[in-house]
């Protein structure tokens, strides 16, 4: 039977023993010189106090291999566990090249996710064991941040740009999601659960869940619905076009009128879309009207999605 306060929750992800095991060695690294210094200390005062008013300490005398000693073996202690947990950074902030991208949009007080099949979920988050997940984040107002205590993973999600985190569930369970930014009143109860299935069981949750349009589709529709196809045409369509042709654009380094280039990303097509005079591509005029006010965070993640899924013109 498991304890009602354990000291760590549940290791259940492919980086949280990494965590685990750099937490626990600094911690004993910090215990041993804590320990160490505290009875040097108490045995300095004891062996050297004072025993009669007149008595005077004998002369200091240095010694430079202890200086030496005592200079080097901490820096290589830091130095060791510093490449030790850049290592273990790294590794947490950088997904796997096979990593789903799921979405998830915070707002006060819950979580908003959607599957790259369509599924949506409030508060609560289905994924199979074993795969790679990168949660792509943001906000509709404040900041809040994404924190599974499970999975060792934390990141915040910022209103009005992207952050990212990922993680690969290794036990099948039921853990706690939390908030860890405070959000307002109602911070505290914005909570959720992540639940960890065997693939075939995910499969089947969601075969059996309420079925919506993936991502690509829903931006698909969105971007005929808002004419943002009258403008942004391809290249080779005999009709005119208002505005540079998205197709093979996420990624790509575009030029600016300003003289400066910037990568084609999501922040940068977030940017374009909520304000386009921040960033005019060069050779074209600046006509698009904003759609700040008009479109939410979710339906500029599924906007975005589209841009992203159009191939070379």
């Amino acid at each position: 039977m498991k304890p009602e306060l354990p000291l760590f929750p549940d290791a259940a992800s492919s980086v949280a023993r990494d965590v685990d095991l750099l937490f626990l060695t600094w911690s004993a690294i910090s215990l041993f010189f804590t320990v160490l210094i505290a009875v040097l200390v108490i045995y300095f005062m004891v062996r050297y106090r004072r025993t009669h008013p007149e008595e005077v300490g004998a002369r200091e005398r240095t010694s430079f291999a202890l200086e030496i000693t005592w200079s080097v073996i901490p820096l290589a202690i830091v130095l060791v566990m510093f490449v030790w947990g850049t290592r273990v950074f790294f590794k947490i902030y950088r997904p796997p090249a096979d990593a789903v991208e799921y979405t998830a949009v915070g707002k006060q007080w819950m979580w908003k996710f959607q599957h790259p099949e369509g599924q949506r979920e409030i508060n609560a988050l289905h994924v199979p064991v074993g795969q790679p997940i990168k949660m792509k984040l943001t906000s509709e107002d404040v900041i809040h941040s994404f924190f599974v205590p499970a999975f060792r993973v934390k990141q915040d999600a910022v209103p009005g740009r992207y952050t990212s985190v990922w993680f690969a569930a290794t036990k099948p369970g039921r853990y706690h999601l939390f908030c860890t930014e405070y959000c307002g009143g109602e911070h505290s109860k914005m909570i959720g659960w992540v639940t960890v299935m065997d693939p075939h069981e995910y499969e089947a949750w969601l075969a059996g869940g309420a079925a919506g349009k993936s991502l690509v589709a829903s931006g698909e529709e969105l971007f005929q619905t808002l004419a943002c196809d009258t403008c942004h045409r391809a290249v080779d369509t005999a009709r005119i076009a208002r505005g540079p042709a998205l197709e093979g654009l996420y990624g790509r380094e575009v030029t600016l009128r300003s003289g400066g280039t910037i990568t084609a990303d999501d922040t940068y097509l977030r940017e374009s879309i909520v304000n386009p005079m921040a960033k005019v591509v060069a050779g074209w005029d600046p006509v698009m009207p904003t759609f700040q006010g008009q479109v939410s965070e979710e339906q500029l993640t599924q906007l975005i999605a589209y841009i992203q899924s159009l191939g070379k013109p």
